[in-house]
């Protein structure tokens, strides 16, 4: 069973004011940090709106810095790892540049990002176009997590493997068996406030750093030991292995905002730390405790260096092909994908059999089941990465709309009109609720689960027994054996064979698409 990435076991602080509790906490649990997981969130720069998203500089603007720090032991009541998530649309740059200056710096710290050189240059460029100059140039003890990946797949393999780059997401599938959604990562950083869904988004993105440190730390020393904690056992355990032990808590992957207020009132004695002693730097006496970490270190650990051409944005050289009709094409698409106009090319008047057919890009691919889940025809590619004209082709051939969010699409010039819909909603309920409305979509409780969500094919339409069900499956499909006693009803999918039953997780589905689509009001 997958975890959800969301759910992550750690206390999470949005920092969005100077005076308040969670800053004091950052300032602390940075001052004692051994390893801290950096993020950054940025909103994209538009060529039609480049000076209010970016800096003077021509760079993106870093609205949102994740950092997930751990410590050495705390005393009682404070969590040795904790995850922040520092707004910096409301704190002034000025406030943190310090503190986070002397921490890329101060070598007693492990820094991990994933790809963080991108994300240092745009937050250097942030902070020096807010007066900080000249922003931050200098990393140590850095560790990239894709560098961790392939150090790792040498470890357990006889023969060198070729040098792979693969996503944060597909890496925390393969070492934490975590799926790590990124619907959010294209959603409007620069808005506020953020959304709850946007923090722990965002949280999650610089938590599970820590974790596939925690799997690399414990194969290059030989064993699970602690390197972090003194009589703290599982503390080193990854979100699997916590998942997987049968005497942890229901509740602790519950998501935590904790009041930092609370924490600071209770603790501010036993850590004998006044309010303004907090943010004192350097931190003296920051040692990294016992050899293996410094040896971690010497070995894997890298140095990021910002040289004067990194502090200029790249300019492609690349020679567009003139388009004189461009303009005007791109001004209809947007009319066409602002609000639909239809109509459709299913509809019988363009030669179409009435029925909506979508074609779902990979942008949007679990759209594609949610449209299934309540009765509609929608298909994805065949190719992960398919070619603009291949899906256009699909679309004109299939009389099917283009769902997608990828805006190079929407100006493909072999487009035709009425041909794509951009999508703009981030959830996936939020994006069937948009189709819904956008196409004037007409669902009743009778279609709810009628076509196989794996494959979009139809069901056969007589329910099978259970004896009819088990010769269907017999070399393809297993069914448990709690169901045979069951009076329960079978169905197939005429085209990939896969079975569906009557069960709780069909009763579920149905309730739950009843109550998103609003069938019982």
């Amino acid at each position: 069973m997958e975890s959800d990435p969301l759910k992550i076991p750690v206390d999470i602080h949005l920092v969005s004011t100077v005076d308040s509790p969670e800053f004091t906490l950052l300032s602390y649990y940075i001052r004692k940090s051994t390893v801290v997981g950096l993020d950054a969130e940025w909103k994209p720069i538009r060529r039609d709106d480049s000076t209010s998203n970016s800096s003077s500089s021509g760079f993106p603007t870093v609205t949102v810095l994740q950092i997930a720090c751990r410590c050495r032991p705390y005393p009682v009541g404070i969590g040795q790892t904790c995850v922040f998530v520092v707004d910096l649309v409301s704190i002034p740059a000025t406030a943190v540049w310090e503190i986070l200056k002397e921490m890329f710096l101060t070598p007693n710290i492990i820094k991990l990002g994933f790809r963080f050189k991108q994300d240092f240059v745009y937050l250097s460029s942030t902070f020096a176009s807010q007066g900080c100059h000249p922003g931050f140039d200098d990393v140590v003890s850095f560790l990239d997590i894709n560098n961790i990946y392939h150090h790792l797949k040498i470890y357990h393999s006889i023969k060198r493997t070729p040098k792979e780059s693969k996503s944060l997401a597909t890496i925390c599938k393969e070492l934490l068996n975590v799926s790590l959604s990124k619907e959010l990562q294209c959603s409007d950083w620069s808005n506020r406030p953020l959304t709850k869904e946007q923090v722990l988004y965002a949280a999650a993105d610089a938590y599970y750093l820590l974790e596939i440190f925690d799997v690399f730390r414990c194969n290059v020393t030989g064993g699970g030991s602690s390197l972090f904690y003194i009589n703290t056992p599982n503390v080193s355990l990854g979100l699997k292995e916590i998942l997987e032990k049968t005497d942890t808590p229901d509740n602790i992957l519950g998501i935590k905002f904790c009041q930092a207020s609370d924490v600071v009132k209770l603790n501010l004695e036993s850590l004998s730390v006044r309010y303004s002693e907090t943010i004192i730097w350097p931190p003296h006496g920051n040692v990294l405790p016992g050899d293996s970490l410094s040896k971690i270190v010497e070995i894997y650990g890298e140095r990021i260096l910002l040289k004067e051409a990194d502090r200029k944005p790249r300019i492609s050289k690349k020679k567009r092909k003139k388009q004189p009709d461009v303009g005007s094409r791109i001004q209809d698409q947007n009319e066409v994908v602002g609000n639909w106009e239809g109509p459709p090319p299913w509809d019988p008047s363009l030669g179409g059999d009435g029925c909506p057919k979508f074609l779902c890009d990979v942008m949007v691919e679990g759209l594609a089941k949610q449209l299934r889940c309540v009765g509609f025809d929608a298909v994805v590619p065949s190719s992960k990465k398919p070619e603009p004209r291949w899906l256009i082709n699909q679309a004109h051939r299939e009389k099917r709309v283009i769902l997608t969010r990828d805006t190079k699409l929407l100006k493909h010039q072999y487009l035709i009109r009425n041909q794509v819909y951009q999508v703009k909603g981030l959830l996936k309920n939020e994006q069937l609720l948009e189709i819904i409305d956008a196409f004037q979509l007409k669902i009743c409780e009778e279609q709810l689960l009628s076509r196989c969500t794996k494959c979009n094919g139809n069901f056969i339409q007589k329910s099978l027994s259970i004896e009819e069900a088990i010769e269907a499956s017999k070399g393809f499909q297993i069914i448990p054996n709690c169901l045979f006693d069951k009076d329960l009803q079978f169905w197939q999918c005429m085209d990939c064979k896969q079975l569906y039953w009557e069960g709780t997780q069909y009763h579920n589905a149905i309730q739950k698409f009843i109550n998103v689509c609003k069938l019982n009001g």
